[in-house]
């Protein structure tokens, strides 16, 4: 488990990492659609088929991320966290995943390690991480959080839509929220006594 030092630090990767396994995807609309009881369903669904693939290589898998939240808008791309023994031997559990369709696109050595597959339909981001990463841990905190705390729900619901004007790559688009979503997490953390 991560101490409390190492869940609450706002971790950055290497600015000078290129984290793009084939480039980066070309600027897309931001599109925000209303929450859906689809999305925990779709995780089953996804989830399930996660598991058939890689067996007892997945040490942990959550759904995380704005589509986990009841009541949150959020683009329709399913966030899920899978955490496996070591990220750097992607060879056991990149094929399995391909095999399901899955595309290795991001590797961020200098981020936990983190890979990022992702799934063109339905659309999914899968987040790969190893054990006792505290980007996972972070992931989940705000996740319950946001369920139970609809006032800060609200907040980054706001957040979300006042970023998406001003168009840019979904990453221009996270960081014109990213002063909400850490005053969020400072919350939280307060709120937990972390900080």
């Amino acid at each position: 488990m991560p101490t409390n030092e190492e869940i609450t630090r706002h971790h950055e990767p290497d600015p000078g990492e290129n984290p793009w396994v084939h480039g980066p995807p070309p600027a897309a609309p931001v599109v925000i659609v209303p929450s859906t009881p689809e999305w925990p369903r779709r995780y089953r669904c996804l989830a399930a088929g996660i598991r058939a693939a890689l067996g007892a290589a997945v040490l942990d898998l959550e759904h995380v991320g704005s589509t986990s939240v009841e009541g949150l808008a959020a683009k329709d791309v399913i966030d899920i966290d899978l955490t496996v023994a070591d990220p750097r031997d992607e060879d056991a559990y990149v094929p399995p995943l391909e095999g399901l369709g899955y595309v290795l696109t991001i590797r961020e050595p200098s981020f936990h390690q983190h890979r990022c597959l992702t799934l063109a339909e339905p659309r999914v981001n899968l987040h790969v991480f190893g054990p006792g990463c505290p980007e996972t841990v972070r992931h989940r905190l705000f996740r319950d959080w946001l369920r139970t705390h609809p006032e800060d729900r609200d907040r980054y619901e706001r957040a979300k839509r006042s970023a998406i004007p001003g168009g840019g790559t979904v990453m221009d688009y996270n960081a014109r929220k990213q002063d909400v979503i850490r005053e969020i997490y400072d919350r939280l953390f307060r709120a937990a006594g972390m900080l």
